[in-house]
């Protein structure tokens, strides 16, 4: 099954959307590792950022924008 040529849809909206909170995601966890390597950022610190940035439930989101994209696209033998 080649899927390298396939696309799917997503509206604009939410595709902008999930990309803001990847990069907000991903430039913030960049920044708590160098202070963890530097010693100045914990667990504690790396887990209030999750929790008040509700970086569970983002992610679980964009998971499911991307997911039912994909799913429109399957079929069932997929």
């Amino acid at each position: 099954m080649d899927m390298s040529s396939r696309e799917i849809r997503l509206p604009l909206d939410q595709a902008v959307s999930v990309l803001l909170d990847l990069n907000e995601f991903v430039v913030s966890l960049d920044r708590l590792g160098s202070r963890q390597a530097d010693g100045t950022a914990d667990e504690h610190t790396i887990g209030k950022f999750i929790a008040d940035w509700d970086v569970a439930r983002r992610l679980a989101r964009a998971r499911g924008v991307i997911g039912a994209a994909v799913d429109e696209e399957l079929t069932g033998e997929e």
